[in-house]
């Protein structure tokens, strides 16, 4: 990585995220877990269902508090970072923003007070009405938010207005609708569901293992299996559907995930294995897998999916044509500093070339005046316009992999509770222990996927990157990032710190709701010693 501005300035941003990460797919999915505990509480009066929603709802507290700390930050550093992409696009990108704080966010907030500290003022309906409010909320503060970013991949219901230099919002309910947004949000809140259910089943296994709370445990076991299984299949699914989306609007993106150098014959075959080489601009030692690309990518046999040697010359084309649309930029900016009447040439230049307006900046690395540029330094921003091939060919399928494993996971622990069997092999319940972060690798690995794939743009084939940051010193930007990884780190200490503390703990009891009655554990986990179950 350079140390310049920009560099700094994206890593900055990609460490607040990923901490910010951390703590955001556990809140979309335990939100759910508990507003389907509670549920279960109120139709079957069952005490048990009670105490499981308050245990699992304070390990949601600690992580909901910490997730809205790392949270704001993150918005704050669009006009710190990223002033000029603030100007540039914060008609448009602000309105989500702001819809998320007003209606989502304070949603969310206001009934997390009610969820916990409600129970015994309000009715058992009413306390349910706002449990489920705070599964509501969260998962509309992801919608807003995923609104925001899936704009930024697929820049919809805009256009840019000579005069203020700033894309302008002409349709927000196409803003909203945007399909690589609604994509995106399906996939991100069921990736968090498989993050949650993961978290319960593995931390239940535990307290199977320990002979602790067998009760509860089973319960919260079998809950998490299931709401899993139906996640995890859930995100392949729409996974397959952000595919085929980036087919139509990310072809590099795509090209570079399967380190596709040139254009295959359709159907196009699948690069399981392989060392992508960028220098050389070609895949050591690849094994293919015939036709899976081009049947998730485009869903017939018969579409060509381009390769990256193809897109880079489509690139060419789009900054030449980007060209035009400079200088008939500047010509209607003349005409509109003096008052005179813009030229109709360069109106005309200007609505034929606009769209690639954003492909001429991409010159910006190389010349102040993309007219000016020479035919290498258009190739050169061409070859630009390819990602770092090896990281995101490695990076999605590690996701892959993870994401087979999570299924077969589930799978298993639901036909083991179904068959009231979860306590029969003690080693399935350590690799359920053991895998408690592995959705987190492959949550982040998803979101690196999604936002470096996407370089060199900020906004696709709109604002180059480098084109977005702020006018600040190299040393004002590595102070915040240290500032930024000190404090985060210090905040995901103490999460984990709580985290392990509340489990070590276990649920508390009230008086008004006793213990259920023990149950006598498995002979191969306990002998025939009855454990508590509380």
């Amino acid at each position: 990585m350079e140390l310049d501005v920009v560099s700094l300035s994206r890593f900055q941003f990609a460490m607040t995220a990923l901490y910010h990460f951390l703590f955001v797919p556990l809140t979309l999915g335990l939100s759910m877990l508990l507003a389907i505990m509670e549920t279960v509480y109120v139709t079957t009066g069952r005490a048990i269902w009670r105490q499981m929603t308050q245990f699992w709802g304070v390990l949601f507290g600690i992580n909901f508090v910490l997730g809205v700390a790392t949270g704001l930050t993150m918005e704050f550093q669009f006009g710190m970072n990223w002033s000029y992409y603030s100007h540039y696009v914060g008609d448009i990108f602000g309105a989500p923003l702001a819809v998320e704080g007003l209606m989502a966010f304070f949603l969310e907030a206001t009934f997390v007070g009610l969820f916990f500290f409600g129970w015994d003022k309000l009715s058992k309906l009413g306390h349910l009405a706002a449990t489920w409010a705070v599964a509501i909320g969260s998962n509309f503060s992801a919608l807003w938010i995923l609104i925001a970013n899936g704009w930024m991949q697929n820049p919809v219901g805009a256009a840019f207005n000579p005069q203020t230099m700033r894309m302008e919002m002409v349709d927000f309910f196409e803003v909203v609708f945007n399909p690589v947004a609604q994509a995106k949000f399906v996939h991100t809140v069921s990736a968090g569901y498989v993050a949650a259910s993961f978290f319960v089943l593995g931390v239940s296994a535990w307290y199977m293992l320990k002979g602790r709370h067998i009760a509860l445990a089973k319960r919260s076991m079998t809950v998490a299996a299931s709401f899993g299984l139906a996640a995890s299949l859930s995100v392949v699914v729409l996974g397959d559907e952000s595919g085929y989306l980036a087919t139509e609007h990310q072809k590099m993106k795509l090209a570079a995930i399967e380190s596709m150098w040139e254009t295959e014959p359709a159907p196009a075959a699948f690069t399981a294995f392989g060392f992508p080489d960028q220098a050389a601009r070609e895949t050591h030692f690849a094994i293919h897998i015939p036709w899976l690309t081009g049947l998730v990518s485009t869903r017939s046999l018969n579409t060509e999916v381009p390769g990256i040697r193809d897109l880079v010359d489509l690139a060419k084309l789009r900054i030449r044509q980007g060209i035009v649309a400079y200088d008939a930029l500047q010509g209607i900016r003349a005409a509109g500093g003096s008052g005179e009447p813009i030229p109709a040439a360069a109106q005309e230049n200007f609505e034929a070339n606009g769209r690639q307006l954003g492909y001429a900046y991409l010159l910006r690395r190389y010349v102040d005046d993309p007219r000016q540029a020479t035919d290498a330094q258009i190739d050169q921003a061409a070859w630009d316009t390819v990602p770092q091939v090896a990281p995101l060919f490695w990076t999605f399928r590690i996701m892959v992999g993870l994401g087979v494993f999570f299924i077969v996971m589930m799978v298993t622990f639901f036909y083991l509770a179904s068959r009231r069997r979860l306590d029969r092999y003690r080693w399935l319940l350590w690799v359920a222990v053991f895998s408690i972060p592995l959705p987190w690798v492959a949550i982040e690995s998803g979101w690196f996927v999604a936002e470096f794939g996407r370089q060199p743009w900020i906004i696709e084939g709109v604002l180059p990157t480098a084109a977005a940051v702020s006018h600040l010193g190299i040393w004002d930007v590595l102070f915040t990032i240290c500032g930024f990884v000190v404090i985060y780190t210090t905040l995901a200490i103490i999460e984990v710190k709580l985290m392990l503390k509340a489990i070590r703990k276990g649920p508390a009891f009230d008086n008004a709701h006793p213990k259920p009655n023990a149950s006598l554990p498995s002979p191969g986990m306990h002998g025939a010693k009855p454990v508590p179950a509380e």
